[in-house]
């Protein structure tokens, strides 16, 4: 079974970086994440998801590439690519991989204008590393699917921001 979480930070720049080490946490083998969506909320309140995958651009360079193979069967392979680019790029549009777009610009809404948010839908988890790495990267947990307790850790981990930044600055004298 997975969960969600939908953490927010203040800029996407912050989110990027916590989804950058939550990837690498995923080669390490102390996570594995089923996606991994950072959402942004410009000034204007426009929302705009930062997928891992465009399934637009995958399903175009898919389709072109089966319409290449079937317009040389029928000796035509430009119109073979044209159409199976156009086709892919439209199932594309319509596929929906992991976490579902609608829900995650609904839950988005609640995000301050200039603001960005990171959904990761988690299927298994080693919580103690993971936390301990995420410790002092800052974010506020907006929802989770976690049980209390699990959630509780989450928070504590990062809410820490403040003792780790005092505790990189050096002592003045």
């Amino acid at each position: 079974m997975s969960d969600l979480v939908f953490l927010a930070f203040p800029t996407e720049q912050k989110a990027e970086e916590v989804r950058k080490r939550l990837l690498e946490l995923q080669r390490e083998y102390l996570i594995e994440m089923g996606d991994a969506v950072v959402v942004v909320k410009d000034e204007a309140g426009v929302i705009k998801l930062n997928q891992l995958m465009n399934m637009t651009a995958l399903g175009a360079a898919s389709g072109a590439m089966w319409g290449t193979l079937i317009g040389l069967i029928f000796l035509n392979p430009l119109l073979g690519t044209a159409v199976g680019a156009a086709s892919g790029a439209l199932s594309g549009k319509l596929s929906d991989v992991g976490i579902n777009d609608k829900f995650m610009k609904e839950s988005a809404e609640a995000l301050q204008p200039g603001t960005a948010g990171l959904f990761v839908l988690v299927r298994k988890v080693t919580v103690d590393k993971v936390l301990a790495e995420l410790k002092g990267m800052g974010g506020t947990v907006v929802h989770t699917s976690y049980d209390e307790t699990k959630e509780a850790l989450l928070r504590e981990a990062l809410a820490d921001q403040h003792a780790a930044q005092k505790a990189a600055q050096p002592p003045t004298s």
